[in-house]
């Protein structure tokens, strides 16, 4: 499947779904000083080629201009001895369509941890800590992430199509994933 990339925006943040977290985990809050540390598992994630000074470089492009936001909206899921083996961000945009947004940013997993249900639980803590201060959300990602679009489709989210090519990936998920959610798209 082609990959482009596609927007995902829920208009508010009300009868979130919610998730039990996995016996054996448990997410808690970045703290300063582990930029290397979500550079190592988005790395691992498949993200920035495999480069560690990459994704070291969007960290501090994203999130050095407020090292505080992060600190309380930037997460970590790790095994109960403590190993690191996701991240995820409840971050935000102050002039998206307009608008205040919440922001659903960088979900990412060591790929030896995938397909246990972490994925779900990590985004429901994005999710909770969004409602504090957001009315609505959104987040970006790329057409062939259909397990990530089938967890961000379970929360609420739904398809934002800006131009021909997101339509062309939504036709293409669509017909790959044949979510509930989608029912009707592109036909």
């Amino acid at each position: 499947m082609e990959q482009i990339s596609v927007t995902m925006v829920r208009g508010n943040l009300e009868n979130l779904p919610s998730y039990d977290l996995p016996a054996g985990f448990r997410i808690r809050y970045f703290k300063r000083g582990e930029e290397r540390l979500w550079a190592e598992i988005e790395v691992a994630a498949d993200e920035f080629d495999g480069n560690l000074d990459l994704a070291l470089e969007r960290f501090d492009s994203d999130f050095g201009v407020d090292i505080e936001g992060i600190e309380s909206r930037g997460f970590f899921m790790e095994t109960d001895t403590g190993y690191a083996i996701g991240t995820a961000t409840a971050w935000y945009d102050t002039d998206f369509l307009g608008q205040d947004y919440g922001r659903v940013h960088w979900v990412g997993i060591r790929p030896e941890y995938h397909g246990r249900g972490l994925g779900r639980s990590l985004v429901g803590a994005v999710m909770a800590r969004l409602v504090e201060s957001h009315e609505r959300a959104y987040l970006k990602t790329l057409s062939t992430r259909l397990a990530a679009i089938k967890i961000y489709l379970d929360f609420g989210f739904q398809p934002l199509v800006s131009n021909e090519d997101c339509e062309r990936a939504w036709g293409m998920i669509t017909e790959q994933l044949r979510h509930p959610a989608l029912e009707g798209f592109g036909t």
